[in-house]
């Protein structure tokens, strides 16, 4: 698919009010269904190929193969004679001292590929690794020159950036699309911790956009990785940076649905208890007080975090409330303090499994209330309750 075509469409998908929406990935399979799924273009990287494997995208910066070499020879074999109606863009290696970077974007054009993408990028590299690679000639200026000389050769280009100054070279480059990395694709934040790194990804987005030259005020403008993973985040991030074109996902659709299904698949065949806490978030990030008051927030992600760690003073910064003036009001309404609350609705929580699960550890059931020390929960249950854990268990059964 020639640029002037991709471009075209892409303008037109935007006119027609709906986002730009990129798939990276490692296997035809992915690629194909993304296809099928209107995904606009589809990125072959080589930390795709890796997390086929099983391993991290992290491999995709270590030396275990030749990044350029691999992402070719898997690509031309599982994804040219695969995808007809979306643009392949091929994941080039800007840095790789081994090839004459002009030559091989004509290879890639030659084998058709629609465009290049500088990955994997520099840019993900920092400390004193990202000093010596530098030292060495190895610079994120040498990505520049590829998605330059990929534009010269009339490709689709896009342009992972990692920061203001890269906006601004990528930009005048000729980059057809600015992508704004946000940083490896981050699992395990829930609750507050996943709002508050959403709101910093807004004002880094926000602060790279405005680094766009006038000149270039049409290039297209997009976001990947970080802790936008969900359509719920990237839409939070569409509500607060209207200007954001689209999204381009990795883990997105390759790992994580394979990875969310197979787990807990595999847990509820092997037990029966299931739960989803995806509803309080997309709550949280649509605004608190569109669904209840802030005291009914709080108890409502008790009940859905009590294992997890929970400091009111988050819960207060994401419904935008004095940490003081949220705890006056919890304890205005509910009659004793967010401390003593969280205390009391975790010893109940033991109590309840004690009595459904006589042969359950204690310490398990200090661990899943979020009682890493065995010795601290013991003494907050016997103040409580009047008795140790063991001795309450005794008394039940």
């Amino acid at each position: 698919m020639k640029r002037n075509e991709i471009l075209k469409k892409l303008r037109r998908e935007l006119r027609l009010g709906h986002h730009l929406l990129g798939v990276a990935t490692g296997t035809g399979m992915t690629a194909s269904y993304a296809e099928q799924g209107g995904a606009d273009f589809t990125l072959i990287l080589n930390s795709g190929r890796f997390r086929q494997m099983g391993r991290s995208s992290l491999a995709g910066f270590l030396p275990f193969a030749n990044s350029n070499q691999l992402v070719f020879d898997f690509a031309i074999r599982e994804i040219i004679p695969l995808i007809h109606k979306i643009p392949v863009i091929f994941g080039l290696n800007g840095t790789d001292p081994t090839i004459n970077i002009p030559q091989f974007i004509q290879t890639i054009k030659q084998s058709g590929f629609s465009g290049v993408n500088n990955y994997p990028s520099v840019g993900l590299i920092d400390g004193v690794f990202r000093e010596a690679l530098e030292a060495e000639g190895n610079r994120y200026d040498l990505e520049v020159e590829a998605i330059r000389a990929a534009h010269q050769a009339d490709l689709f280009t896009i342009a992972f950036v990692f920061n203001a100054d890269q906006v601004r070279k990528m930009a005048q480059a000729g980059a057809d699309v600015i992508c704004i990395h946000l940083g490896l694709t981050s699992g395990g934040l829930l609750g507050a911790q996943k709002v508050l790194s959403l709101e910093a990804a807004i004002e880094e987005t926000k602060t790279m956009l405005e680094r766009i030259p006038k000149n270039r005020k049409n290039v297209f403008k997009m976001v990947y990785g970080g802790p936008v993973k969900t359509l719920v985040d990237i839409r939070y991030l569409y509500n607060h940076v209207p200007e954001l074109d689209g999204y381009i996902g990795g883990s997105t659709f390759e790992r994580l649905p394979s990875e969310e299904v197979i787990v807990h698949q595999t847990r509820d065949f092997k037990k029966s208890e299931i739960t989803s806490d995806g509803s309080l978030l997309a709550q949280m990030l649509d605004g608190i007080e569109k669904h209840y008051d802030y005291v009914e927030f709080v108890q409502k992600y008790v009940e859905a975090n009590y294992s997890e760690p929970i400091q009111l003073a988050e819960l207060a910064q994401v419904a935008h409330l004095s940490p003081s003036y949220l705890s006056t009001l919890f304890k205005e309404k509910v009659g004793y303090s967010f401390t003593e609350y969280l205390i009391r609705f975790r010893l109940n929580k033991a109590v309840e499994w004690m009595q459904q699960d006589p042969k359950r550890s204690l310490k398990e059931i200090a661990l899943g209330i979020n009682y890493q020390d065995y010795a601290q929960f013991n003494k907050v249950f016997k103040r409580y309750m009047g008795m140790s854990p063991k001795e309450y268990r005794q008394q039940i059964t």
